[in-house]
């Protein structure tokens, strides 16, 4: 049983992590920073950080561009959940492959492990990333060669709709991709739960 919690912004809709999960006090979550690494997104990385704890999660970061894959392999298997953090798709995808992570993502998720991206984190699920070059830049990732993400889910996630600072980037994308890729488009108050095959959006209340 898959299941998966896709978000633009976690620190605006964190109670639907609790309606996804009710009972989180005292759960272990892998928490991964690594697409905000080559982006100027040290508050919102700390900001989210403190809302898992607030939550009663306890947190083990794990930095999967300089972690060997040991590492990324006993830190993912051991804790109950994973949190991939918002940043650059590209530069996110490029880590996941090179460490070998993504396989092991993917791996954890299709055993039932709960998945939670935010905004990158939520994109690089789908088949491809490259639909996202109008929201990330490609040339943070040089040694990306493969677009092709994680592909657990069929849909391809357009967070950030109505931001101001990315209201252009979604309507490109809307317009470039809409017609061959299932986009599915959240605002920064919306979530989306993946509970095997079933894809649903969810609204803050």
């Amino acid at each position: 049983m898959k299941k998966m919690l896709l978000v633009s912004m976690f620190q605006n809709v964190e109670d639907l992590l609790k309606k996804v999960e009710p009972i989180l006090k005292n759960k272990t979550i892998t928490y991964i920073p690594t697409a905000s690494k080559v982006e100027k997104l040290g508050f919102f990385v700390k900001i989210g950080k403190w809302r898992l704890k607030k939550l009663g999660l306890i947190i083990e970061e794990l930095e999967i561009s300089t972690a060997s894959y040991e590492t990324i392999k006993s830190t993912l298997e051991k804790n109950d959940y994973i949190y991939v953090t918002g940043g650059n798709t590209f530069y996110l995808l490029q880590e996941l492959k090179r460490s070998g992570a993504d396989q092991l993502i993917v791996e954890q998720v299709n055993q039932g492990k709960l998945y939670i991206g935010e905004s990158a984190g939520a994109i690089v699920v789908a088949p491809n990333i490259e639909y996202s070059k109008p929201m990330d830049d490609p040339s943070k990732a040089p040694e990306l060669v493969d677009c092709s993400g994680l592909n657990l889910i069929s849909a391809y996630v357009v967070p950030h709709n109505q931001n101001r600072e990315f209201k252009k980037a979604v309507a490109t994308i809307v317009e470039e991709y809409g017609e061959q890729h299932n986009l599915v488009v959240i605002n920064d108050h919306q979530g989306i739960l993946v509970d095997d095959e079933n894809v649903a959006i969810l609204n803050k209340k």
